[in-house]
């Protein structure tokens, strides 16, 4: 019975593999919505993307590839069981579909959630892109974030596993700095905590923002990168080498005894 069993396993495999839909990139775009984020920055991070996926550049950029067609999930996160998914897996192949995915993102516009894990998002990204129904001649975390990991694993050992994975991370850091409270978790290199902790695999870049006034910009290109697999232009940022990896939880422990929890 064990023998037979196993035989009809390996003959259901392939046809379980079959049932995969063949896309071009396999795109997880995880969006921080951390307690730090101003609603209003919420708000500008979905109508953003939404602008993005509808462009004629990004909208040329599926069509230009292989097969024509990609596959995204759009989950926002922030601590380490804090992942929000907006748009499931969801394949676009014509302007239309990518609307649709547009007017989902604008519909309606939800509260910040607790602390910031990066690893967590990119563990649970990494888990989500393994358990979907395509299979992608690429697969790519794109990760934005205005402040550095400070709960759960470490950065860098999520990054790690996920690298193993063969996936490819690039990253969005939001260096759109304010005088709030939750200021005191920021800190002022974070393009350089980006290169150094977050990104990785083949191709990997990131595009760092400064001004809100520039983020719908900023993802169009981005975009446009991933879903062409162009060579992209590694944005270097100047830090101290060996770089602290850790400063974000650093930070943390320094000041939760005296300010309120973001």
């Amino acid at each position: 019975m064990r023998h037979l069993t196993l035989i009809l396993l390996l003959l259901c495999a392939p046809l379980a593999a079959q049932t995969r839909t063949e896309v071009d990139v396999e795109l997880f775009l995880a969006v921080d919505v951390s307690r730090s984020m101003q609603p209003f920055e919420l708000e500008i991070q979905r109508r953003g993307y939404a602008a993005a996926l509808s462009s004629a550049e990004v909208q040329a950029a599926i069509a230009r590839g292989p097969l024509g067609r990609i596959a995204i999930t759009y989950v926002e996160w922030a601590g380490v069981w804090d992942q929000r998914t907006i748009v499931p897996w969801t394949m676009i192949a014509t302007p239309q579909e990518a609307q649709e995915i547009a007017d989902t993102l604008t519909a309606q516009f939800d509260e910040g959630l607790r602390r910031t894990s990066i690893s967590a998002a990119l563990i649970h990204a990494a888990a989500s892109i393994e358990a979907n129904r395509f299979k992608g001649l690429r697969r790519v975390i794109d990760v934005s974030g205005d402040g550095p990991n400070n709960m759960g694993a470490g950065v860098t050992d999520a990054r790690d596993r996920v690298l193993a994975q063969g996936i490819t991370i690039n990253g969005l850091p939001l260096m759109t700095r304010d005088d709030s409270l939750f200021s005191r978790w920021d800190i002022p290199d974070l393009d350089a905590y980006y290169t150094a902790c977050v990104i990785g695999g083949t191709g990997a870049f990131m595009i760092p923002v400064t001004n809100w006034a520039e983020f719908e910009d900023a993802v169009r290109r981005k975009l446009v990168l991933e879903i062409s697999a162009l060579p992209a232009r590694l944005y270097r940022a100047q830090a101290t080498a060996p770089y602290n990896c850790r400063i974000g939880e650093d930070i943390w422990e320094r000041n939760r005894a005296i300010f309120a929890e973001p």
